[in-house]
Parts: structure tokens; sequence; C-alpha cells
């Protein structure tokens, strides 16, 4: 028995600051919103996922990935970031290239890692 088998995932990035979040998730990464509560901004990932931008007065943001996605053309999705005036982050030791690509050593995956205006590091990974 499966408690989740037909469940559908929901991914949150949390901010202090949500009115200040929503044109980035919105504009530069092109998220559809679906709703909006005093709580969260709600936006389709895709798949049947939903994103849900949550205010947290208090928070944080983490030093590690907290939502990634999977692209066909990580150099093309990267051109578009980079015109926004988003850079890659480049994290020291990691070898990355110049624009912060890092490729698996095995050659199954390269990754860059980037943050909204909030600092929450996401990334967009490109397989085989």
């Amino acid at each position: 028995m499966s408690v989740l088998k037909d469940a559908r995932a929901v991914a949150f990035v949390l901010s202090k600051d949500v009115p200040t979040l929503k044109p980035f998730y919105s504009d530069v990464l092109g998220l559809a919103q679906l709703a909006e509560d005093p709580f969260a901004t709600t936006y389709d990932l895709g798949g049947g996922t939903t994103l849900r931008l949550t205010a947290v007065e208090s928070h944080v943001p983490a030093p590690h990935t907290v939502l990634g996605w999977q692209v066909d053309d990580l150099e093309g999705a990267l051109d578009r970031l980079e015109a926004a005036g988003f850079r890659c982050e480049v994290y020291e030791g990691f070898g990355q290239d110049a624009r912060g690509i890092w490729t698996n050593p095995g050659g199954g995956a390269r990754i860059v890692w980037f943050k909204d205006p909030e600092g929450n590091v996401l990334s967009l990974t490109q397989v085989g």
C-alpha cells in the first residue's frame, strides 16, 4: 500500500517578501501563477506539480539547492538567465567552467546553480 501513490507533489520556496520575488518567478523563470493568498503565491511547475512561494517572516535562505529544473538545453537556459541579469554561483573546488557549469565526472549531467533575488539557491540540470 502506497500512501502517496495518487498524490501530486508540492514544492515550497520560502520568502521574507513574496511580492518582491513574484516578478522573478513569473517573468524571469516564466512560471504561470495559479493562485495567491495572504500566505503564498502558487505557481504551476508542470506535470501536476505546484510551487508555493511561501511567506515566512524569519526566513534565512539555505546554502544548498532548494529547487531545480531539468532542461534540454542548458546553454540556452543559461543565456536567458544571464540576459535577465542573473549569474550562476561558482563554488570553490567544484571545477566549474567560466559560466559556472559543473559537469559530472561520469558525464551524466551538467548543472548550474543560481540564486533568486532573496538568495534561495536554484539549479538547472541537463542530463546526458
